[in-house]
């Protein structure tokens, strides 16, 4: 009785916990860390935010930075009917054909925006063609890792949402410098913290498991 307890509790936590591996960078050698000497990360000209269609890739799935479910960034800018992200569908995913990685979840206020025009990547004003609604202070919106990695080299970063910045972001950005600028830093807090105890929950199931299992053949 107690083995069958304990591989359904075993089924339950793997289930919840198997998510949580795929945060880890499956390219480490690409993500760039700011150097001992030199805050900056590099960053690539990109063109103006825009869509296009990617078949190939699921898009209204990932994982987010913690490496749980990614959650919406926003599905209705200012009640345009427009919803952010590469696929327009509200979500930061990403796929093949999103060279930019539409992947951070940010909330713009106006210095980011003017500092984002003067760099050449005018995102205030309304692109129809795009399904681009403009920004305005204080819109969520799928914004390009190397664009904010940029606005950060500048000290211009906006503030992000960890559970809605899609984990390909950890290839351009350490998680260290994300959590700073977290608005749900708290929130997030506590479901690393939640994911931590399911994992000494599971270390416990499968060293009890072990050692019934030694005295078994003893």
């Amino acid at each position: 009785m107690m083995a069958s307890i304990h591989g359904g509790l075993l089924a339950v936590l793997l289930a919840t916990l198997t998510p949580t591996l795929a945060w880890v960078p499956t390219h480490s050698h690409n993500i760039m860390h700011p150097s001992s000497t030199d805050a900056s990360f590099k960053t690539t000209q990109l063109t103006a935010e825009q869509g296009d269609d990617d078949t190939s890739e699921a898009k209204y799935s990932g994982y987010n930075v913690l490496g749980t479910e990614l959650s919406c960034c926003c599905s209705n800018v200012r009640e345009t009917g427009i919803g952010t992200g590469f696929y327009r569908n509200g979500f930061c995913s990403t796929g093949d054909n999103d060279v930019g990685r539409h992947t951070v979840c940010v909330q713009v206020t106006e210095e980011f925006l003017s500092f984002s025009k003067s760099v050449g990547n005018d995102l205030s004003t309304p692109m129809p063609e795009y399904l681009f609604p403009g920004l305005k202070e204080g819109d969520r919106w799928c914004l390009c890792a190397q664009r904010w990695a940029q606005a950060y080299n500048a000290g211009k970063a906006p503030k992000l949402f960890l559970q809605s910045t899609h984990e390909k972001t950890l290839d351009f950005i350490p998680f260290d410098v994300m959590k700073i600028f977290a608005i749900d830093a708290e929130e997030s807090a506590s479901v690393i913290n939640k994911l931590d105890l399911q994992r000494s929950q599971l270390n416990e199931i499968l060293k009890k498991d072990v050692t019934d299992n030694d005295e078994a053949f003893q």
